[in-house]
């Protein structure tokens, strides 16, 4: 007969055993992965939403960041509204190497990571499956880099063939490389003193990337570009209309009075971004922001599909309240909403009553990727999910 001692270590050995057998787990490196509350993809969709999607033929990729969410949504082959997901570790920014097929996710959390997806393509051949597992073209990370935590990644941006992210931990811009390295290569002339370049901590919440085809023809948002005793992250830090937009060029702003400016982007031969503090995007003209609408929400995540963009918004965290002088906490929603650009027409919208804050959103076409490895509808079961990962392959990808 066995002793309690031995009961007990048989009964360990065999939890061991159990663990880690879910995909999700694997990928996101947290055993706590697939317990996801269902409640943060409860959805309501307004407009022309998923007819949006249809038409342009796009998935849409979104990260959530405080809910620890990317997740994907298109209309699939049978014309009907297909949303995935992956869990992460806080993602924030998101960035697609068109040219060479990859999705870069950072993950903010201590350590940072950066997280490389592209699209499966076809299966081993195994004596033990039967059947395809999943379709093709879902997006599986393929890799992951750790980068120290004080880098604070935010945005990820492609210019030229390199990958860079805004350092908000250092107020700087660092390219990263395949195999691990950052490098700062740039950084605005405000940080610059007697003693050197202020690296060392956040100071102007250095958060976002207008990319060009270079550095010097790029743009960069900043809550502020002045140094003071007060920094970025405490609730008392003075937002209102002190935000910035660098230029990659002059290295000084080219643009004043925005609050919170987040997610600056580059389309149609001007700079745009959204006005987080008071819930608007638009563009930048002579200097100036010219809003072409307000939306119900802290506005953060921004990208174009021909004359339609989509835009991000939050709710406003009660801590940060005074950071978001324009609007309501109470009525600010987490959504994603397409607006005609030219006219600030709303086309449709898509808003999750139990989510909290949208970082980026960006798009691929729905021939790239059907969406992510994991279902957001519970009753999908996991054995599918777990053939993906048995069995997948890849194309072959350029050097990178």
């Amino acid at each position: 007969m066995k002793d309690t001692n031995e009961v007990e270590r048989e009964a360990l050995w065999e939890a061991h055993n159990e663990e880690f057998r879910d995909p999700s787990e694997i990928v996101a490196y947290w055993q706590d992965a697939s317990r996801i509350d269902r409640r943060l993809l409860e959805c309501r969709v307004t407009g022309r939403w998923w007819q949006t999607l249809e038409e342009s033929g796009i998935t849409l990729l979104i990260t959530r960041e405080y809910e620890h969410l990317l997740l994907a949504m298109c209309v699939n082959e049978a014309s009907q509204p297909s949303v995935s997901m992956m869990r992460m570790p806080h993602p924030s920014g998101l960035t697609v190497d068109r040219s060479r097929g990859i999705v870069h996710v950072a993950a903010t959390r201590n350590p940072n990571q950066i997280f490389d997806l592209v699209p499966s393509q076809g299966f081993i051949q195994r004596l033990d499956v039967r059947g395809e597992p999943r379709p093709d073209s879902v997006l599986l990370p393929i890799r992951t880099r750790f980068l120290p935590g004080c880098l604070y990644l935010h945005e990820l941006a492609m210019i030229g063939d390199e990958l860079y992210a805004n350092s908000v931990g250092q107020n700087a811009i660092v390219r990263l490389s395949p195999s691990g390295e950052h490098e700062r290569v740039w950084w605005p002339k405000c940080i610059e003193t007697d003693n050197g370049p202020v690296f060392g901590q956040n100071h102007l919440q250095l958060n976002s990337i207008a990319a060009g085809d270079t550095l010097e023809e790029s743009f960069f948002s900043a809550s502020t570009d002045e140094i003071s005793h007060m920094r970025p992250g405490d609730p008392a830090f003075p937002v209102d209309r002190r935000g910035v937009i660098f230029s990659g060029m002059s290295r000084e702003p080219v643009a004043r009075g925005l609050t919170r400016p987040h997610s600056a982007r580059q389309y149609a031969r001007k700079i745009w971004v959204d006005n987080s503090g008071y819930g608007e995007v638009g563009y930048l003209d002579a200097g100036r922001f010219h809003p072409v609408t307000r939306l119900p929400g802290w506005t953060r995540g921004l990208c174009f599909f021909g004359q339609i963009m989509f835009v991000g918004t939050s709710r406003v965290l009660p801590r940060f309240s005074a950071y978001a002088p324009g609007l309501d906490g109470e009525t600010a929603q987490c959504g994603i909403h397409a607006i005609d650009m030219m006219s600030g027409e709303l086309l449709g919208s898509i808003v999750w009553p139990y989510g909290s804050q949208i970082f980026s959103v960006e798009w691929v076409p729905s021939t790239f990727s059907s969406g992510l490895p994991f279902s957001a509808d519970p009753d999908v079961s996991g054995e599918a999910q777990t053939l993906l990962f048995y069995s997948f392959k890849v194309p072959d990808l350029q050097e990178y």
